[in-house]
Order: structure tokens, then sequence, then C-alpha cells
């Protein structure tokens, strides 16, 4: 359980410092920001999965097609917002993807949910307008986007947990990598070619975005998802100090106290729904 507690600390750092990459690119188009940070998975997954043998085409196609299309859409709107907004509130408000993850899955997987954990949630949705009031430079654009990116999120969790026993571990990102590889393609007119220093932000990206799928997925393997998902939420701490130390992002206190508010709504939701599977197994 330790090894998998340290795994996603270093996940979540890999996807900290990828988004700060992703920032530092606010010059080339956000799809073509995608590509590289799928392309830098794929090398080394695609590979992988020949050489051990695990199904690229899986079982159940459609619904690994539909977390690929869902998961690409919402990592090219989130790209899309981390180059108009601080890094902290970006993703802070994805962070609730969570939220809409349990409406769907009360209303497609039938799971219970306690009156608890919909506290939790409402908490998380409070913390989220509050952020945006207290933080000038979130534009109702910008705010609006990161919501459908967070709802996407939410969508993609709860297909994954769909698939969950059904298909491979790897299969499933793999499809996520195929397709973002392939629709960030049909944008390809609006790229152009990294110059300079944005060669070594593009290599990281695809780089930090690989170490960080590697460490999650087996950060999950080796620890029950309701130990390790709260510890998911450090990436915004390591978000906030590489904002402030790189970018010079600062906050005010109420727009921490709403980027908290999300975070301890997440956080206890995840404990209720621990407690509340603990009940009924008891």
């Amino acid at each position: 359980m330790l090894k998998g507690i340290i795994y996603i600390l270093i996940a979540t750092f890999a996807f900290a410092w990828m988004n700060l990459m992703a920032r530092y690119l606010s010059e080339l188009h956000p799809l073509q920001v995608v590509f590289f940070r799928a392309l830098g998975t794929f090398v080394f997954i695609f590979p992988y999965m020949l050489h051990k043998k695990i199904s690229i085409v899986g079982k159940e196609v459609t619904w690994l097609a539909a977390r690929g299309i869902v998961g690409f859409i919402s990592l090219a709107v989130f790209f899309v917002v981390i180059q108009r907004i601080p890094l902290g509130p970006a993703i802070s408000i994805r962070y609730i993807g969570p939220a809409f993850s349990v409406l769907l899955a009360v209303y497609f997987l039938k799971e219970k949910v306690n009156p608890w954990q919909w506290g939790c949630l409402l908490l998380s949705i409070a913390g989220v307008f509050i952020l945006k009031g207290a933080d000038f430079r979130i534009d109702t654009i910008s705010f609006l986007l990161a919501l459908v990116s967070a709802i996407l999120v939410g969508t993609v969790f709860a297909i994954v947990r769909y698939l969950g026993s059904k298909e491979h571990a790897l299969t499933i990102i793999n499809y996520f990598m195929m397709t973002s590889i392939l629709g960030s393609l049909l944008f390809a007119n609006h790229w152009r070619m990294p110059i300079g220093i944005e060669w070594l932000w593009v290599i990281s990206i695809g780089i930090f975005g690989l170490i960080g799928q590697v460490f999650m997925t087996r950060a999950f393997q080796l620890a029950d998802t309701n130990t390790i998902a709260p510890f998911k939420y450090m990436e915004l701490i390591y978000a906030l100090g590489l904002g402030l130390i790189f970018l010079d992002e600062e906050h005010s206190n109420l727009a921490i106290f709403g980027m908290l508010l999300i975070v301890l709504g997440m956080v206890f939701n995840v404990y209720f729904k621990k407690r509340n599977n603990t009940n009924s197994k008891g």
C-alpha cells in the first residue's frame, strides 16, 4: 500500500510538470500540445503491449472508443484552459469531474450514493463558484470550458469503471492515446513547427505524461482506489507551487479557500463512499 501511495505522488508530480509545459507552449495550437502528450505515451506502451501480447483491440470496442473520444476532447479543452488561466484554478475546477461521474454512475451503473456524498459534492461545487468569483483572471469562457472538461472527465471515470473488470488497463490507455493522436492530426493544418526552446517543452510534455500515466496505473494496481484517490489531489499543491515559482502566479485567500473546498469535497466523498461500501458489506 505504501508503494502505491508513493507512486501516486510521483504520478501527480509528473502531471503537474506536464501541465506547466503545456502552459509554456501557449503559442502552439492546443491540439498540437495534445498530440505530443499522447505520442510520448503511445510510443512506449504500444510496443510493450505487443511484447506482452496484451490485446490492442479489446473486447468492448464501442466503450473503449467512447472512452478514447471523450478523454481526447476533455484533454484538448483542458489544454485550452491551461493556456488561458492560471494552473491552480484550471486544475481545481477540473477536479470536480468525479462529481459528474457519481451522477452518471447512479443513473447508468445503478450505484448507490449516501446523503453525505451528495453533501460533499455540493461542497466542491460551492468551492468552484467561490473560486470563479474570487479570481478575476478566470474569464467566463475559460470557466465554462473548464466545467466542460470536468464533465467529460466524470464521463471518462464512469466508462473506465464499467470497463475496469472487462479490459486490461493498458488497452484502455492505448485507446485514449491513439484517439488523441488521430484526433489531433485533424487539426494539423493549424500547427507550426516548434522553434528553439519549444522543442524542450514538447519533448518534456511527452516524457512527463508518460511518467505520470505509468506511475498512476501502477499505483492503482498496488493499492485500492479509496486509499489512492485522495493523494491524487496533491497535484493541486504541486501546481500552485510550480505556478508561483515559474509563472509568478499568486492567489487571494478567498481563491485558495475555494480550491480547498473543492479538494475537501472530493476527498470526503471518497471517504464516505468507502464507509458506505464497508457498511453494505457488513
